[in-house]
């Protein structure tokens, strides 16, 4: 026989119950029926056990990849939420940086910047979340200081 050429009971199979059978009847080929069917069914419950055990081995190994899936989304949700943290800190130091420096010329930007503004701003960064309630402060915030900063007219002379 060429070594090209196999027969069906010697080539590979991924099933382990076909390859056992396969190994079996290499084994058993000179056996007749009636002994091979009797060996088969002395295999049967090893058989099984090993298919159990297979089974339970996919199984752990499931749960191995589900777990490391947790861990990694938990740790990127970590590293989010740091990183989240950092950007607030420094947008929050940034405003109140900016509200000191120009409080001198311009009160009414150092209103702006270190009011309702910076808290929302922060509130948006660190908790993530935005309500109505502070967009209408900031709102109010920046009319009032705009009209506050606007020039009135001179009294009208009599």
């Amino acid at each position: 026989m060429n070594r090209g050429e196999q027969l069906p009971a010697e080539q590979p199979s991924d099933n382990a119950v076909l390859s056992a059978g396969a190994r079996i009847a290499m084994q058993w080929r000179d056996l007749g029926a009636d002994q091979l069917a009797a060996a088969l069914r002395a295999m049967e419950p090893e058989l099984r056990r090993e298919h159990r055990l297979q089974l339970m081995r996919l199984e752990l190994e499931r749960e191995e990849a589900q777990r490391k899936h947790t861990e990694r989304r938990e740790q990127r949700e970590n590293r989010r939420r740091i990183a989240e943290l950092a950007v607030g800190a420094v947008v929050a130091l940034a405003m109140l940086g900016g509200g000191v420096y120009v409080a001198p010329e311009s009160w009414w930007l150092s209103c702006l910047l270190c009011g309702p503004s910076l808290l929302a701003l922060v509130k948006i960064f660190v908790l993530r979340r935005s309500d109505p309630g502070d967009m209408a402060a900031v709102a109010g915030a920046a009319r009032t200081a705009t009209n506050a900063a606007t020039p009135q007219p001179p009294p009208p002379v009599p």
